[in-house]
């Protein structure tokens, strides 16, 4: 029966080889009661757009360029879609999948990230879209925690893991 990791049960899954995550800033702050907080590596805006089709034939992802934080390591970000990258290197067993939430405190200032499944045997440092829909925008800070990534642990193994192009993103 499929059931959520505790925080309890995420520490013990950051002692695996290869760890549930890696590259955690501060664990302490990071581990939440049913989940890990991700953190803020980068932050780019699109610059073009993307293609999407039926069989991934026409697929072309949108490419972005990073932008410059200022010197309190910060981007003060207008209301409109960015990219995120992650900090924290995901490696998941295939006896798990994980679902990424925005912080409560990311809600509260008007802004909110869109996440896709983690799925099982997926290992990367992921990307997510952030949406700022405050019309006065939002101060973001590198290493702000942004996300909330919770595990669910599968009721069996899968018998493959994830086999798709981002198996193994930006590390």
């Amino acid at each position: 029966m499929p059931f959520i990791l505790s925080g309890d049960e995420i520490r013990a899954w950051l002692k695996a080889t290869p760890p549930l995550v890696e590259g955690l800033l501060d664990e302490e702050q990071q581990i939440q009661p049913n989940g890990i907080d991700l953190t803020v590596k980068e932050i780019a805006s699109f610059t073009s757009p993307g293609t999407l089709s039926y069989d991934n034939k026409a697929r072309s992802l949108s490419h972005s360029s990073p932008l410059a934080c200022d010197e309190l390591g910060a981007i003060h970000l207008t209301a409109g879609c960015y990219l995120v990258t992650y900090n924290e290197v995901v490696h998941l067993p295939r006896t798990m999948v994980a679902f990424g939430f925005p912080r409560s405190s990311l809600l509260r200032c008007g802004a909110t990230i869109h996440t896709a499944v983690w799925d099982a045997g997926y290992s990367g440092r992921s990307q997510s879209p952030l949406v700022v829909h405050n019309p006065t925008g939002l101060h973001l800070h590198i290493n702000a925690r942004i996300t909330q990534l919770v595990f669910f642990h599968l009721g069996q193994e899968v018998g493959q893991g994830y086999q798709g192009m981002f198996q193994g993103e930006n590390i």
